[in-house]
């Protein structure tokens, strides 16, 4: 007995460590993946830490929200979203499109800047302009009170500083490092607000865990019993 207890427990320590080792080498090729990939596409491995980290979280909010009965579809749609919005913004920035827009419109306005200056100048004050249209819109559905000032002031900050961005000369590699992390995160929020928004059915949870079908057809199957029993057996 001393023996064959000995041989099991060796048996189960070589396949523990087996396993452990199996672990080890998938996270290895995860993490040597994205380093490479952020190295060879990016130009740097800090592009592959950040990318194969919102890469996972993405997933484990997606495996969460499906764990608790969030249809598939509607992440599904969260990520097309934020793949449409990572092709733009990766697209647009690698092109330096903003840049080349801002540039053109500062001179066709003659602003008296320096030539250099003018898309930072134009992407600040045009993107203060779309944030505070925004704010304005978003003030109408508060209605009355102190968030509106609030919410155009913010909108308004936001907007210069997401037009001061835009009016960086990228280059390819990082316009695209860019657009995908906004994809990412595009994609995360959007399914933490569409959980926000439509909430989780913590009904349909129950029936996932609860036998209700079960208790039911038990209830039926005594009562048909208790009918049928003589008098004075059971309750």
């Amino acid at each position: 007995m001393g023996a064959i207890a000995g041989e099991i427990g060796r048996l189960i320590g070589l396949v523990a460590a087996a396993i452990a080792v199996l672990l080890l080498a998938g996270l290895l090729f995860i993490v040597g993946t994205s380093l490479f990939l952020g190295e060879w596409l990016l130009g740097s491995i800090g592009w592959g830490v950040l990318e194969g980290f919102l890469f996972l979280v993405a997933i484990a909010v997606a495996a969460v929200l499906l764990a608790v009965g969030v249809a598939g579809g509607r992440l599904a749609r969260s990520f097309v979203v934020g793949l449409v919005v990572a092709l733009v913004v990766g697209v647009a920035l690698g092109l330096e499109w903003p840049n080349q827009a801002y540039a053109a419109a500062g001179e066709a306005a003659r602003l008296n800047v320096a030539e250099g200056d003018r898309p930072l100048v134009v992407g600040l004050l045009g993107g203060a302009l779309v944030g505070m249209l925004i704010g304005f819109a978003a003030a109408v559905r508060i209605g009355s009170g102190g968030g509106r000032v609030g919410a155009i002031v913010g909108l308004a900050i936001a907007g210069a500083l997401v037009g001061a961005f835009s009016a960086i000369t990228f280059g390819p590699q990082v316009g695209a490092g860019v657009g995908i992390t906004v994809g990412y995160l595009t994609w995360i929020a959007l399914m933490l607000a569409d959980v926000a928004r439509q909430g989780v059915d913590f009904e349909g949870m129950k029936d996932r865990f609860y036998p209700t079908q079960s208790i039911e057809t038990g209830k039926e199957t005594l009562e048909w019993l208790q009918k049928r029993m003589p008098p004075g057996i059971g309750s």
